[in-house]
């Protein structure tokens, strides 16, 4: 009787283990493993980031390139074990910061691999994933040599500069600061390797900031290229705006139609918020440009316009004769007769035309190469996302829709999404000597 007794108590402890056993068994799952950024060529040492998500965790982490019948190991990373553990929280995505290419896997030669990444999860089961991807090895730098011109710019002006790449290049253009410009096959050029790239000198570019040309692979390997410039640095005008009730009103009535709150506050946030989710939205559309020159000549100023505003005028606004906002005005406002024929500054393809917030009722036409121009404030619009245009074709009437204090055109030159001074672009002699003589050199 004794003896069945102490079996029991041996039987209940075996029956609770191995249901703790099986709980952790059937509480292990299988990691999955994903890459933060497309990895498709491996140069010296080209960054990789990956997540390894698993409720529980994961044990190891390791990446290899594979190639030849070879393994090259180049990443491994052990955590604590936790296999047996049953109560515990979700675990976090555990992240792997590594380098991979020829620098790391000293072995390995140009040409086809394989990245190999594997995970194991942080339970009893201990399950493990591995994701392969086939990648190229190309330790061959990318090169750049831009030509000998001398870039001649002002603050908030713009340039072109051609030069020639070299090895492999995936993206080249000219970097301006935060700014990137992406260049384009020179038209006629002898090949692909002979490219063209406009970029802007943005008005609030910081002191000691240069124009440079790069060219890059998806290796992580950069050339840089330098442009001999002369950039004048200038003082942009200063204007005040004095705000009344009538116009407050007329702005929410349109901008802010059954917003609540103190109207200075609510005017503040559609001048500036508001502006700065427009000004986004507008330099979105710049991957929307053709990838060549749709435009002819130089560009028009609307017809017997009157400036009322200049580009990159510094604006304080005023309410009952205290300051309560200040913002740039990028574009000119450009004014004749009321719902005045606005017609197209140049050739192109509307991509836009529809409501812009404060811009009111707009059309962006695109003109190629990152080129395009702004109409706001229209009253109405003739034409539609979609439509080719041609330089002085009607495409609305001026107005007073969005943030306008009168009836007039809000007109913008943009490239790749950074406003520029459009009074270059109307200038014949300033297309001729800074843009047209670099489509001529092959």
């Amino acid at each position: 009787m004794s003896r069945v007794r102490l079996w029991v108590p041996f039987f209940i402890l075996c029956l609770i283990g191995i249901v703790l056993l099986a709980a952790l068994y059937f509480r292990s799952t299988t990691p999955q493993v994903l890459v933060q950024s497309p990895v498709k060529v491996l140069g010296e040492a080209t960054p990789v980031k990956l997540l390894a998500v698993n409720r529980n965790g994961v044990r190891r982490l390791s990446a290899a390139i594979e190639q030849g019948g070879k393994s090259f190991p180049v990443y491994q990373r052990e955590f604590p074990s936790l296999r047996w553990s049953l109560f515990r929280k979700p675990a976090a995505p555990a992240v792997a910061e590594f380098t991979a290419g020829k620098q790391s896997a000293s072995g390995v030669a140009d040409g086809k691999a394989t990245l190999r990444l594997d995970a194991v999860s942080n339970d009893l089961a201990g399950r493990s994933v591995t994701l392969r991807l086939p990648v190229e090895i190309i330790s061959k730098p990318p090169g750049v040599t831009a030509d000998e011109d001398e870039i001649v710019a002002t603050l908030g002006g713009a340039g072109a500069i051609a030069f020639t790449t070299s090895g492999y290049v995936t993206e080249s253009g000219v970097r301006v600061g935060k700014y990137r410009f992406r260049s384009w096959p020179m038209p006629g050029g002898p090949g692909p390797d002979r490219r063209i790239a406009f970029f802007a000198l943005p008005h609030d570019l910081p002191e000691g900031e240069v124009p440079l040309v790069y060219a890059t692979n998806p290796s992580g390997m950069e050339a840089i290229s330098r442009i001999r410039h002369n950039i004048t640095r200038k003082q942009f005008r200063r204007r005040e705006i004095l705000l009344d009730d009538a116009f407050l009103n007329k702005v929410f009535q349109e901008l802010d139609l059954g917003g609540k709150g103190v109207e200075v506050a609510r005017f503040v946030k559609i001048n500036k918020d508001m502006r700065q989710l427009n000004n986004q939205q507008l330099a979105d559309l710049r991957l929307k440009t053709a990838g060549r020159m749709l435009w002819n000549g130089p560009f028009q100023q609307l017809t017997n316009s009157q400036v009322e505003a200049q580009y990159c005028d510094y604006r304080t606004y005023f309410y009952k004769g205290q300051s309560i906002d200040e913002q740039v005005h990028l574009g000119f406002d450009l004014a004749t007769t009321a719902r005045a024929p606005v017609t197209a500054s140049n050739d192109g393809v509307v991509i836009f035309a529809g409501r812009l917030g404060i811009y009111g009722n707009a059309v962006v036409i695109d003109h190629g190469w990152g080129l395009q121009s702004l109409y706001a404030h229209l009253s109405e619009f003739s034409v539609k996302a979609g439509d080719s245009v041609k330089k002085r074709q009607s495409i609305g009437r001026s107005g007073t829709t969005g943030l306008a204090g009168g009836d007039h055109l809000h007109f913008t030159i943009l490239l790749e999404g950074v406003p520029v001074n459009p009074v270059e672009w109307w200038d014949e002699h300033w297309l001729r000597d800074r843009v047209f003589s670099r489509l001529k050199k092959q």
